[in-house]
Formats: structure tokens, C-alpha cells, sequence
């Protein structure tokens, strides 16, 4: 089985997690990607925002990212994203499994639909979420593997998405909060739709960067980067072994045709 990692902001080196990487450009109907195969292991690495740091959140290519995934025969997808955090309860710092999305509007950044089907094709679908957008059967095995590596997921969390690429106002972010969600960012909610449409389970595992509620927070510029540096450490460690041990399972969600 090939395993799939996204990696965000806090990865900007060639060999994140030690691993060693080859890279290679992958043309998709959406535009090239280049994603990085970790040698040794059948496993890929897509850096969410190019390598160097280049793509805003609204600059991501997410349908050529997702198309490139499925064409290197990606069959269990793991999302990462560094999440400003909305319950004082979370604690930065420690990996979070994210159980359920809030995506109000199933939009990408530039307004489009998030989908695959841009235009009428002979395998377009509705997306059913019989399931849920995560897979439960790799939440489980990411549990698993997190403990036994020693950096246990220290809570399950809901994530709302916001667009960007601008950060959120304090009005909004309490708004998020209402809604549910204890985590947001400016990634995971397109990539784990558009993974689903293609039929790959997926996880996301997420870290706590800073504090989204009023009294609660780290210092701007340096503060946050030592912030992500921080994070990444630790989930350096659950990435690794994921590679390692993730094993696969059965795609629960379904595209229904009509006529079909």
C-alpha cells in the first residue's frame, strides 16, 4: 500500500521527518506537481505549499495535488496542518486526531466548487459520507501507532476550515467556536474532500500552534515560528512511524450516479 503524507507551513526542507526523498514532477489534467518518494518506503510526500515555501493558501493547486496522490496509487492519505486552536482545553504542541470537518461552504479559495468534477464527465458523482470525510479504521491505527511511539494523540478534535488567506477575526474565530469546531486553518478541509472523491481513506493529524480565543496567545513573528518548530518536533514522531506501520483499509464513503 502506498502511504500519502501532506505536510504544511512547518515543513520547508528537503528530508522532513530524516526521511530521504526523490523528488519527481507527476502531470495530472489540473497541472504538474512534483511530489517526493521516500526512498526505501512505499510512500510520497507532497508539500502542501511547494518546496521552497511558495503557495499561499489560495495558490494551492488542491484538484493537481489530489490527482497526483491518486496516480501514484495513494491508498490511505494522511493530512497534516499546524491549527490555531479555539478551546483553552486543547493543548498545543501535541497531536490531534481531527474527527469531523466544518466546511460551511464547499468552496476552494477562489470560489470554485471543491470537487473533481469541474464539468460533466461519465464518473462524476455525489460524494455520500456514509462514513464521515475520516476514515474511522485509520483513526483507530493512528491512535495506536501514536502511543506506541510515545507521542500519544492527546484528544480528538473538530475542524472548521477558513479559506484565507488572510488570518481570522476574533469576531469569527468565536464564531467557529459556536459552530463547534475546536481547531481552524487554511488547509485539510479541499484536500480531505477531494481525496474522498477519488476514493482514498484519510486521517488527519493536526498540532496545536497557537491560541484563536481573547487572553490566550504567543507572541507574532519569531513567537510563531518557534511555535511551528516546537509542534513539528513532536509530530515528527507520529509521521515517521505512520510511514512505517499504516496499514490499509476499505474506502465506507461512495459516489452515487444517477443511471449507474
Amino acid at each position: 500500500m502506498t502511504i500519502g503524507l501532506i505536510v504544511g507551513s512547518a515543513y520547508h526542507a528537503e528530508s522532513p521527518l530524516g526521511l530521504q526523498l526523490t523528488a519527481k514532477q507527476v502531470a495530472t489534467p489540473h497541472g504538474t506537481v512534483v511530489l517526493h518518494h521516500v526512498i526505501g518506503r512505499d510512500a510520497v510526500v507532497l508539500f502542501r505549499h511547494g518546496l521552497p515555501h511558495r503557495f499561499l493558501p489560495h495558490h494551492i493547486p488542491f484538484r493537481a495535488h489530489a490527482a497526483a496522490l491518486a496516480g501514484a496509487g495513494v491508498e490511505a492519505l494522511v493530512v497534516t496542518s499546524s491549527v490555531g486552536v479555539l478551546d483553552a482545553a486543547v493543548p498545543l504542541h501535541q497531536p490531534l486526531l481531527v474527527s469531523d470537518l466544518i466546511m460551511l461552504e464547499n468552496r476552494m479559495p477562489d470560489g470554485s466548487t471543491c470537487t473533481m468534477f469541474e464539468t460533466p464527465t461519465s464518473d462524476q458523482g455525489h460524494l455520500v459520507l456514509d462514513e464521515g470525510l475520516f476514515s474511522d479504521a485509520l483513526n483507530a491505527q493512528v491512535e495506536t501507532i501514536a502511543a506506541a511511539c510515545g507521542a500519544p494523540i492527546a484528544r480528538r478534535v473538530v475542524f472548521g476550515y477558513a479559506q484565507g488567506p488572510r488570518t481570522k477575526t476574533a469576531a469569527e474565530n468565536r464564531a467557529w467556536r459556536q459552530l463547534g469546531a475546536d481547531v481552524n486553518s487554511m488547509s485539510v478541509g479541499p484536500e480531505v474532500v477531494l481525496a474522498n472523491e477519488l476514493g482514498i481513506p484519510t486521517v488527519a493529524v493536526v498540532m496545536g500552534h497557537k491560541y484563536s480565543v481573547p487572553g490566550i496567545g504567543i507572541e507574532p513573528g519569531e513567537g510563531i515560528k518557534r511555535s511551528l518548530e516546537t509542534g513539528r518536533a513532536e509530530l515528527d514522531r507520529v509521521l515517521i512511524q505512520l510511514v512505517e506501520a499504516l496499514r490499509p483499509v476499505a474506502f465506507r464513503n461512495r459516489l452515487y450516479r444517477f443511471g449507474a
